[in-house]
Parts: structure tokens; sequence; C-alpha cells
């Protein structure tokens, strides 16, 4: 066993906010768990959206950490929706090793709409357009994007789609998201919690993945989603069927936490877990960073932004508020 490995037993907690890979090798899988508390919370209470649009974004915060803590780099990793719904414009920042921002962008109205008419799902808040995931090492590099359509379906949903078709790895996703209710000095507190998991299939034989889900795989001619009766390999078939088993409160459940839950999902395999990855609240703009950007502008686009004799700038992600005053950036003639 490497030194960075461990047998799970069932009293492992490494607690919220760290992101917990695994493996269960009798099965060919990887992945990884998160349950996000207070550094979630700080996020969503800062930016006071309304409860579906805290929950929406929540998913993607959720997402974004497993996805982001996997890849091995320096810099950004950037998951941003565009479309037609509610919900117009979700980002969320990874930037390592551990700094984690989000905003979200909504029409009132349409929302107002959407929850008369009870339609609050990820799906029917997103509506139609594209997801996004882009790696960013920063300068002298080129940056990785990929892009997968959003057409009516979920978070979870269009994770799975992106990785059978961008990536052609098998894999399935679960995630919740979930207000507590506590006990406090005076009276309940409430307060927002979110959890994930993620699942591969990576076996060493790449013959193994050409399954009906991915394409390229034994899907019959004209047909876009497997069908009862596909054959699957047996191992990644058990996988999904064990993670199908995962009810959202277990994620959720702070007393559950990641490492209880995968040993019970993965125990008779032989589940392994790995160092955790911490992820905390924390938006990377400053006075010096935003003065950059202000130093590029135009005389007239610096003419434009003035209000009140001065230039205001709130980031969208943290809502630190910076004022400037023009003659910083107005070249004497």
């Amino acid at each position: 066993m490497a030194e960075n490995e461990r047998v799970l037993s069932a009293s492992d907690l490494v607690g919220d906010d760290a992101v917990v890979p695994f493996a269960v090798e009798a099965l060919d899988a990887r992945g990884r768990g998160v349950q996000l508390g207070s550094m979630l919370d700080q996020i969503l209470a800062r930016h006071d959206y309304p409860e579906p649009v805290s929950r929406l974004l929540a998913e993607m915060i959720v997402l974004t950490v497993l996805l982001g803590t996997s890849l091995k780099f320096e810099g950004k990793f950037i998951v941003q929706t565009q479309t037609d719904g509610p919900v117009d414009l979700l980002v969320v920042d990874y930037a390592t090793p551990s700094s984690v921002r989000a905003y979200a962008r909504f029409d009132e109205d349409a929302l107002q709409a959407a929850v008369t008419a009870g339609a609050t799902s990820s799906e029917a808040l997103l509506g139609n357009g594209t997801l996004a995931l882009t790696v960013d090492q920063g300068a002298y590099t080129q940056r990785y994007q990929g892009i997968v359509e959003l057409a009516g379906q979920g978070i979870e949903a269009v994770a799975e789609t992106y990785f059978r078709q961008s990536e052609q790895i098998p894999t399935t996703v679960k995630l919740a998201v979930a207000k507590i209710a506590r006990r406090g000095e005076n009276g309940f507190v409430e307060s927002w919690r979110a959890g994930g998991l993620i699942a591969q299939f990576l076996p060493e034989s790449p013959e193994r993945m050409r399954m009906p889900d991915l394409p390229g795989g034994d899907l019959p001619e004209g047909a876009e989603e497997y069908a009862e009766g596909d054959e699957f390999d047996d191992a990644w078939l058990e996988v999904r069927a064990l993670v199908d088993t995962v009810d959202a409160s277990e994620l959720t459940d702070p007393e559950v936490g990641v490492e209880r839950l995968l040993f019970r999902l993965f125990h008779e395999r032989g589940v392994r877990v790995f160092p955790a990855d911490r992820v905390i609240d924390d938006c990377s703009c400053s006075r010096e960073r935003i003065g950059e950007v202000l130093s590029n502008f135009s005389a007239e686009e610096i003419e434009e932004s003035i209000e009140d004799g001065a230039i205001k700038v709130t980031c969208e992600f943290c809502g630190t508020n910076y004022e400037f005053d023009p003659k910083e950036f107005l070249q004497e003639e």
C-alpha cells in the first residue's frame, strides 16, 4: 500500500469542505466525494439569492470542486453556464490550491413565474444553452475549454454527458443541496449544506470502456441512449448500481460524512481513500487587479464609468466595493 493511501474504516471522517479521492480497485473505479458546510454557507449567505437560485449555484459549486481538485496543475478551473432559462448565468471559479468563488445571474420576473408554476428543478431554471469547463494555467499557456450543450438537462446529467462525449469516460454523478435548521441561542438558525459524489470507470483495457453509453460503443445505429437489455461491463454496472442507492440526505448529513458513505457503498470491494483536498471561500479580487483593468480603458470609457465623481466597482463574486478617483486613469494632455 502506498504511503498516501489507507484502508477505509467506518469511523473515518475528514469533515466538511474537503474533497476525498477514492478508488475501488476491484471494480476499476475511481472518484471523489465531498460535503460542503461553512464554505458554501458563506458564499450563499453573502449573495442572498432567492432559494431556488442558491440551490442551483450550490450544485454547480459542488461539481466544480469535485472536478477542479482532481486536476493536477497550478491555475484556475472555471465552470460556467450560459442559457435562456430564468437563471441565465452561473459561474464558479476554483483556483489552486483551494480557493472557490461563485455567482449567479437571474431574471427576477422569469424566476418568479417559474416558482409560481412549480418549475424549480435545475433543468427548468437553466433551460437551453451551454456549459463550459475551462482550464486556465495562467500566462504563456493555452486555455483548454470543453463545451457541452444544455438542452433541458440538470447539472448531474450534463456532467455525465460531458464525460461520455468529450472525455469518453463512463461517469456517474450525484449532487444534493439542503438547508439545515439548528437551534441557536436566539432560536433556530438556517445554514446551507451540499454534497456530491463522482465515480468513473477507468480500467486498464480501453476496450472495456466501449459500452452503450459511450460514443463508439455498442449502441445500435440510430439510437441515442442505451436501452434495457444492452450489455455493460459487470464492474461498471455494479458501480452505477451502488451509487444509485445514495440518498440526497446522506450526501448532506454531517453525521454521515464522506468516508462513512464510501464505506457503506464499497466496503465489500475494499474501497481506499487518499488525502483530502481542502476548499475555502476565497475571492481573488483586489484593488490592484481592478485598477489594472481600468488602466486599459480608453478616456471615453473612463468618462462613462464615472458616477458621482468616482469610479465605483463591485466584485460580482464577493460583493466587495472598490472606489477609484478618475484622475488615476485620465492622462493629462
